[in-house]
């Protein structure tokens, strides 16, 4: 299609991950509607927000269990309701998987939102298909994994599914569409998609979205966050770090920016740390939308915060979507205690003797974390008395795993023992007990896995 019909797409990231900064989207919006109202007749903007992980899922469904109307983004109000007038008003769509395991319930929460807020609700479409806990997708689940599913408590089983349902959703009017377990780049791949007119074949124009979408997808990530290391890559204003702006053309190509006004910096390197951040083959990287190749991409600087990314390829997609299954996995307990002046090492190491001997049937992890976790001020400086004298302090922190939590509880009982029970002069005990989850992984054919959208037509009031 011909670029002058299609004025590059803006898409603004406002979040990397399940419990990201909340203010951030605000910047990213004034952006956008900056750029709109600067920019040719018929540019389109969207805002999205990438809020899962691995574990993520499960940790929703946990919720979930415990309030039926629970199990999506805990900071879905923080983070929406700052800009959702704006986002309205401005025809920015949002799309985002903060729905995480129960897409319905925060469609009907942004509803809510939207008419406390005083304006009338959105068009929200939800999309469908990655819970694979049905009955009949459970018993392909059992097929698959075999002998590693008896036994288990599950917790969550979901595909990592596409693009399509996301563009259809838009295509069909929704001004937000709120989804579960998408794969990340999807998220900005389905906005291209619908406002470009694609193709789901169009591997090339694919390839591209994607890995703008992967850039965008770990929010200030890009813009020199994770990328800051003082002395060796310095990053201005890092605590008002910026989050991504991507423009992407309607062949797929992009160039990378920031928010205006913000933190940190869009360079060359830091897009280029991002572009293979988690890509296991740059020549082959799998998404459910097309397999993007990087193996000669190029970027360039256009400008400053301005980073433009070309020579990426795509080829057809896989034929299998990726499942991962959570289930319950036994306890983690973590205990802590230090130790500080002279021989705080020898006695720290004494202390988590005592636990081996005092612990038997658990298998201790022990580490000795030597920086100022005493004797240092509220800045993190060493006092200069003890720096002269040569004083150290050490953080003992064990840990363990066990199936049983009576047995797990175990460590954090010896550990605030040690308070009198000695090394001499012990302090600050904290101790933790967390259920944990394991992930089994395997790949089920599309077929086996259907998506689409509906529209939440009745918001509750």
């Amino acid at each position: 299609m011909d670029p002058i019909d299609h004025p590059a797409l803006l898409i603004g990231c406002a979040a990397g991950f399940s419990g990201d900064r909340t203010d951030a989207a605000g910047p990213v919006v004034d952006t956008l509607i900056a750029r709109l109202a600067q920019g040719p007749a018929g540019q389109r903007a969207f805002l999205i927000f990438e809020t899962l992980a691995e574990r993520t899922l499960a940790l929703a469904q946990l919720r979930r269990r415990a309030d039926p109307e629970a199990g999506y983004e805990p900071l879905l109000d923080a983070m929406l309701r700052p800009v959702l007038t704006r986002c309205l008003a401005h025809g920015i769509r949002i799309v985002s998987n903060f729905g995480a395991a129960h897409p319905h319930a925060a469609a009907r929460h942004i509803a809510r939102l939207a008419r406390e807020l005083g304006i009338a609700p959105p068009r929200i479409a939800v999309v469908q298909g990655d819970d694979l806990s049905a009955p009949a997708q459970l018993a392909l689940l059992r097929r698959e994994f075999g002998a590693r599913m008896d036994g288990i408590r599950l917790v969550s089983a979901n595909a990592y599914i596409g693009a399509e349902p996301i563009a259809a959703a838009l295509d069909a009017g929704a001004q937000v569409v709120v989804c579960g377990r998408v794969a990340d780049p999807s998220l900005a791949v389905g906005p291209a998609m619908s406002h470009f007119g694609w193709r789901s074949d169009e591997w090339d124009k694919l390839g591209r979205a994607t890995m703008a979408g992967h850039l965008l997808e770990c929010g200030a990530q890009v813009c020199g966050g994770y990328f800051a290391d003082p002395g060796y890559k310095d990053v201005p204003g890092l605590a008002q770090v910026g989050f991504p702006i991507a423009e992407i053309d309607a062949d797929g190509r992009c160039v990378i920016g920031k928010a205006d006004g913000t933190g940190g910096l869009v360079t060359e390197a830091t897009v280029k740390e991002q572009l293979l951040y988690e890509v296991h083959d740059p020549a082959g990287y799998l998404t459910p939308d097309v397999v993007a190749d990087i193996a000669e991409a190029e970027v360039e600087a256009l400008g400053p915060d301005r980073v433009a990314l070309r020579g990426v390829r795509g080829h057809a997609r896989p034929s299998h979507y990726k499942v991962n299954v959570c289930h319950e996995g036994g306890w983690l307990a973590e205990g802590e205690i230090s130790y500080a002046g002279p021989r705080a090492e020898a006695r720290a190491r004494l202390a988590a003797e005592v636990l081996r001997q005092r612990l038997d049937g658990l298998s201790l992890r022990v580490d000795l974390i030597g920086a100022l976790s005493i004797l240092g001020d509220d800045a993190g400086h060493a006092l200069a008395a003890t720096a002269d004298a040569g004083l150290r302090d050490i953080r003992l922190r064990v840990a363990a795993t066990h199936a049983e939590r009576a047995q797990a509880e175990r460590l954090g009982r010896e550990v605030m023992a040690l308070y009198t029970c000695g090394p001499a002069g012990g302090g600050g005990v904290r101790t933790t007990l967390t259920p944990r989850l394991n992930t089994l992984s395997c790949l089920l054919p599309r077929e086996a896995v259907p998506v689409g959208f509906e529209m939440l037509e009745e918001p509750a009031q």
